[in-house]
């Protein structure tokens, strides 16, 4: 059966990292504005990848479109077995269950413990009852304190989410994103509040779930530092146009300012 076309009662989704693959991928919202001007581009299976530009250039688009939050105007995303880009209501939640997704705002739920905002990225494997009743299975709490120890937050697992400092809520967020156990991770803007020390340790936890769990990982970042020593790949974007594809580390100075449309200044690097 072709799960392209069918979502996932279709098959039971592949082990392992999922590629993503945009073809010729437009996005026009209601306003007017184009997110995205026919972008095509392809990620392979377990790459870490960044995607590069100002406020505006279209790299939150590009993110939300891989898991459906931004539906597309014309063009095809496949991510892993799927057509997200075909995909709606329960079918597409399935899938979504399968691609972690941290913002920069946390999305924590304040008055929550830690516990219980990690245990949410359980729910995609939980029967809708058992959800409503809270039950959780033993699984699932181990699989809730491994994700915390794996991003050293188990020591505030029963600490409440509202008494943590920004860095600690990201590592929060990414526990809980892992807790899905996804195929891909999303991470949209993770740095952009926080301290350059805590920036980096975030990235280095993004690195290293790359690495360590086999895992496909897109990165919206707007420092130019972060893009080289953290990601393998970077994908520049201008305009919601696609200007730059290539390995981060040998991107050149005159590469970023080709990607922002104006010479480089102070605030497009992390500093120390």
């Amino acid at each position: 059966m072709d799960t392209t076309a069918h979502g996932p009662e279709a098959a039971t989704p592949a082990s392992g990292p999922w590629p993503i693959r945009l073809t010729d991928v437009t996005v026009r919202y209601p306003n007017g504005v184009v997110g995205l001007r026919g972008v095509s581009l392809a990620i392979e299976a377990g790459e870490m990848v960044s995607v590069v530009g100002l406020s505006g250039s279209g790299k939150s688009t590009l993110v939300r479109t891989v898991n459906g939050l931004v539906p597309v105007t014309s063009g095809t995303v496949q991510v892993g077995p799927y057509r997200v880009d075909q995909l709606r209501g329960r079918r597409l939640r399935h899938v979504r269950g399968s691609i972690g997704m941290i913002f920069q705002g946390f999305n924590l739920a304040d008055r929550a413990s830690v516990y219980h905002n990690v245990l949410v990225g359980r729910f995609s494997h939980t029967p809708t009852w058992k959800t409503l009743l809270g039950l959780t299975s033993r699984e699932d709490r181990e699989m809730v304190m491994s994700a915390l120890d794996s991003v050293g937050m188990l020591e505030k697992v029963w600490g409440r989410a509202g008494a943590l400092s920004g860095g600690q809520k990201q590592r929060v967020a990414i526990a809980r994103a892992l807790s899905q156990e996804p195929q891909v991770m999303l991470a949209d803007e993770p740095v952009a509040s926080l301290d350059p020390p805590t920036a980096h340790a975030v990235m280095s936890d993004l690195r290293r779930v790359n690495t360590e769990r086999d895992l496909t990982v897109l990165v919206n970042l707007h420092l130019m530092d972060l893009a080289r020593q953290y990601t393998t790949r970077m994908i520049g974007l201008r305009d919601g146009e696609l200007v730059y594809d290539g390995p981060a580390s040998s991107a050149t100075d005159a590469d970023f300012e080709a990607i922002y449309g104006r010479p480089i200044q102070t605030r497009d690097t992390l500093g120390q």
